[in-house]
C-alpha cells in the first residue's frame, strides 16, 4: 500500500536551558551571544582535570511537582517535563478537546538518571554494601521514564518510547516523531530531549575520554568550535521540547504554526567507539539523506547549526563533510551554539532544533561566539557567522547531531507557507 505522507508542523517549544529557563530568555541570550558556561557548583571539582560546565540556572522543580512526587524522579526528567510544559502551553493544546489515543511522546536521553545512579551506588558502599535501595531507583535511572512520565501526566496514550543514540539521541526522537506522523501514526507528537550529567561520574567519565576543555581559568571562552585553540567540549545540562503535528490537526484547531520539518536524515560513521570519522563520511551521508528526503537541493540551505563541538577532529571532520555536501559558499551561514550552551549530550539536538526553529522564525543567524582564530582558514568557505548575530531571510535551516557509537542525524526544517 502506498501512502500520502502527511506535512508535519512544528506548533511548540519549550526550554530548559544554560542560558534560561524559559524559551523567551533562552532565544534572547542565544542571540546576544551570552555565554552559560562557568565554573561548576554541583561538586568539589579539586581533584578533577576539569573544573567549569554549563550549568541550569534557578530551576526549582517546586514549580512543576508536588514535593513527594518530585523524589520520584531524576533531574533529567524533571527538566523534561518542565520543557514539555512550556511546549504545550506554547501550542495551544487543550486535550480534553484532542484525541489523546493519537497522541504520543519519544523522548531522547543519552545517559538517563546518572545522578541517580551515582547516588545509590554511593550509599550502598557507605552503608557497608547493604542493599537499602531507594524504591523508585530504577526508574529514576532508566532512560525512557521522561516519555512516560510527560504521557501519564497528560494521559496521552498515543504511541511511546524514548530513543538512545548518545549526542544525536534527541534529533532521532525528532525524526521517529516526524516520520510517524506523516505515516498518520499519530496526529500530535510531544518530542525532544534531556539530559543532566554535571556530576563526579558525568566530568569524570569524559574527563577519562579525554573529551572535556580544561580550560578552566577562562570558562566564560572554554567552548571554542573550529579554533585552532579548542580543547575539547564544556558539558552542558537541560531540555528541549517541541510539539510535533499534522499539517491537517494544526489547522483543524487553530493553531499558530512556527515552522514545517521538511526532511530528516540518519547514517553511520562506522568507524570508532568514540571519533567522528576524519573525513566525516557519517555526517556527508546523513545531510545528504536529510537532502533527499526534504526534495531540496543542498543551494537552498540558508543556516545550518553545526554540531561543532569544540573537539579538535570532530569540528574539522564535520567541516569537512559540509564542503562535500555544499561546496564553496560564502553566502552559507553556520553556526556552532555550543559555544554558548555547552554540549547538552542527548538534549543538544533538541535545544538545536529549537535554535533553528527560531532563526527561521525571526530571520536572524545566531553567532558563534569565542572562535577567534579559526583553524584551516574555513571562514573563507562558509560565513561561519563568528562573535554577533546576523540578520537574514532564512527559508531552510539544518541542524546536525553526530553520537558517540558513529550515530549521525540530521533535521531540515522550513518556513511554513
Amino acid at each position: 500500500m502506498i501512502r500520502d505522507l502527511r506535512r508535519v508542523v512544528i506548533t511548540g517549544i519549550g526550554a530548559i536551558t544554560p542560558l534560561g529557563n524559559t524559551i523567551d530568555e533562552f532565544w534572547k541570550n542565544i542571540v546576544a551571544g551570552k555565554p552559560g558556561v562557568g565554573p561548576i557548583t554541583r561538586f568539589d571539582t579539586t581533584n578533577f582535570k576539569t573544573k567549569i560546565a554549563a550549568e541550569v540556572k534557578g530551576f526549582s522543580p517546586a514549580g512543576y511537582f508536588e514535593k513527594n512526587e518530585a523524589r520520584k524522579y531524576d533531574l533529567f526528567t524533571q527538566y523534561a517535563v518542565a520543557a514539555a510544559d512550556e511546549a504545550i502551553i506554547h501550542a495551544g493544546l487543550n486535550f480534553e478537546q484532542l484525541n489523546k489515543n493519537k497522541i504520543g511522546v519519544i523522548w531522547g536521553s543519552g545517559n538517563g538518571g546518572i545522578q541517580t545512579f551515582q547516588d545509590q551506588l554511593e550509599d550502598f558502599f557507605i552503608n557497608n554494601k547493604q542493599p537499602r535501595f531507594n524504591p523508585y531507583f530504577i526508574p529514576k535511572i532508566i532512560a525512557d521514564i521522561p516519555s512516560g512520565v510527560i504521557s501519564i501526566r497528560h494521559g496521552l496514550r498515543g504511541l511511546n518510547f524514548s530513543t538512545i543514540s548518545a549526542c544525536a539521541s534527541s534529533n532521532t526522537a525528532i525524526i521517529d516523531a516526524f516520520n510517524y506522523i506523516r505515516l498518520g501514526k499519530a496526529d500530535i507528537i510531544i518530542t525532544g530531549g534531556s539530559e543532566a550529567a554535571i556530576n563526579e561520574t558525568g566530568i569524570g567519565g569524559f574527563n577519562a575520554a579525554k573529551a572535556l576543555s580544561t580550560n578552566n581559568a577562562h570558562p566564560e571562552t572554554a567552548s571554542r568550535p573550529f579554533d585552532i585553540h579548542r580543547d575539547g567540549f564544556v558539558m552542558g545540562e537541560g531540555a528541549g521540547a517541541l510539539i510535533l503535528e499534522s499539517l491537517d490537526s494544526a489547522l483543524r484547531r487553530g493553531a499558530t504554526i512556527i515552522a514545517e520539518v521538511a526532511g530528516a536524515g540518519m547514517a553511520a560513521d562506522a568507524y570508532h567507539l568514540t571519533g567522528t570519522h576524519p573525513e566525516g563520511e557519517g555526517a556527508y551521508l546523513g545531510m545528504i539523506d536529510a537532502l533527499e528526503d526534504a526534495e531540496i537541493p543542498a543551494s537552498q540551505i540558508d543556516y545550518v547549526n553545526a554540531h561543532a563541538t569544540s573537539t579538535s577532529i570532530g569540528d574539522e571532520s564535520e567541516l569537512k563533510a559540509m564542503y562535500r555536501v555544499f561546496g564553496d559558499r560564502k553566502d552559507l551561514h553556520v553556526s556552532a551554539t555550543k559555544s554558548m550552551t555547552g554540549h547538552l549530550l542527548g538534549a543538544a539536538g533538541a535545544i538545536e532544533a529549537i535554535i533553528s526553529v527560531k532563526a527561521i522564525q525571526d530571520n536572524i543567524v545566531p553567532p558563534t561566539i569565542n572562535t577567534t582564530d579559526v583553524d584551516n582558514d574555513w571562514s573563507n568557505i562558509f560565513n561561519l557567522t563568528l562573535g554577533a548575530a546576523w540578520q537574514k531571510t532564512i527559508d531552510y535551516a539544518m541542524s546536525n547531531t553526530f553520537g558517540f557509537g558513529g550515530h549521525i542525524a540530521t533535521v531540515i526544517f522550513k518556513k511554513f507557507r
